[in-house]
């Protein structure tokens, strides 16, 4: 039995009460979906600006009305305190996922991210450290390390920003440091690199990589690459970030305590080498696919060259141990993506 599987068995026997912000949108959503599966009890904080109801429709397809039923839903803000409260009452254990988590939105408008992405965390942070909270696991970002040249990047070193996304994740793990030490509220950051999956939108000016190639290749459109396609990313399945939430709001290592770590796979995938991977995988299904080639556009302001996540301290602190890889991530997604897109 794994350390994961072992994890479940134990939460099945002792079920918890948590608070999952941002649980209508894609990862929140996940988080939700296995929290449920595990006969836990959930409460979602979602102001739908991003997150959508019909992730919620599909979880509670998945999971049945008995454990649905164990999951309160409060649409608000993380920005507002009176909801904030509302939604941490009686809750052991915080997954904070709740964000504005775009580089070109936050470049459009920076405001907006700042709002929510810093004070809504900090209003967070704060009313969790009153509200008898034990733990409280928040998602930060790939995005802190700017234009750090290392190519595996490693928790103790970061750049310069390059966006105001990037600053507001990086004020984030300093709040959470800070109040953490402060008032004894347990906390750890999660740096997520480019997370996949089902229930990532597509659509939108802001849309992630995959899901947006997957889309125009199951609608016969055009797949744009920003720059030369050697662009490279550490593209991860949300559910190595499902178990890096669980692992780490259970953890009993006291050294784990009040740290930051990256969350992905350990290895760089370049958007060409991309391309290959999702076209492989779809052309079974759209034999259309076969001739397709890409048509390339100017990189992205914002974005940084190359991004892979040195996962050593997750594995050695949390027991963190990725069980998908991308083309296993997509085995088992593509069905969602076939019948969503």
């Amino acid at each position: 039995m794994t350390a994961y599987a072992a994890l479940k068995n134990r939460l099945r026997a002792a079920p918890r009460r948590w608070l999952v912000t941002g649980g209508a949108g894609f990862i929140g959503s996940n988080i939700l979906e296995t929290l449920l599966s595990l006969d836990q009890t959930v409460t979602g904080l979602d102001n739908l600006s991003t997150g959508r109801l019909e992730n919620l429709d599909q979880v509670r397809q998945r999971v049945g009305a008995e454990r649905y039923g164990r999951f309160r839903f409060i649409k608000g803000d993380v920005c507002d305190p009176a909801a904030a409260a509302d939604a941490l009452t009686n809750v052991e254990l915080v997954l904070h996922q709740a964000a504005i988590g775009s580089v070109p939105r936050s470049i459009d408008d920076p405001l907006e991210s700042n709002a929510s992405n810093v004070t809504g965390h900090l209003n967070l942070l704060h009313l969790a450290s009153r509200a008898g909270v034990k733990r409280f696991v928040y998602a930060s970002s790939s995005a802190v390390y700017g234009d750090d040249d290392a190519m595996a990047k490693t928790e103790d070193r970061i750049g310069r920003p390059l966006s105001p996304y990037a600053v507001t994740k990086y004020v984030d793990e300093l709040y959470a440091e800070v109040i953490g030490r402060l008032t004894g509220l347990e906390t750890i950051g999660l740096r997520y690199f480019n997370i996949f999956g089902p229930r990532q939108d597509p659509n939108g000016a802001y849309a992630a990589v995959i899901p947006t190639w997957i889309a125009a290749m199951i609608r016969g459109a055009e797949v744009k690459i920003l720059g030369t396609g050697e662009t490279s990313r550490d593209f991860c399945y949300v559910q190595n970030v499902v178990q890096a939430n669980l692992t780490a709001a259970l953890t009993d290592r006291t050294e784990a305590i009040g740290q930051v770590y990256n969350i992905g796979l350990g290895q760089r995938t370049s958007l060409n080498e991309l391309f290959d991977i999702l076209k492989r995988a779809l052309t079974p299904r759209h034999p259309a696919l076969a001739s397709l080639q890409p048509v390339y556009g100017p990189f992205r302001q914002g974005d940084v060259l190359h991004s892979m996540a040195d996962v050593s301290k997750a594995h050695r602190l949390l027991g963190f141990k990725p069980g998908y890889s991308i083309e296993a991530g997509l085995a088992e997604a593509l069905d969602w993506y076939e019948a969503n897109l």
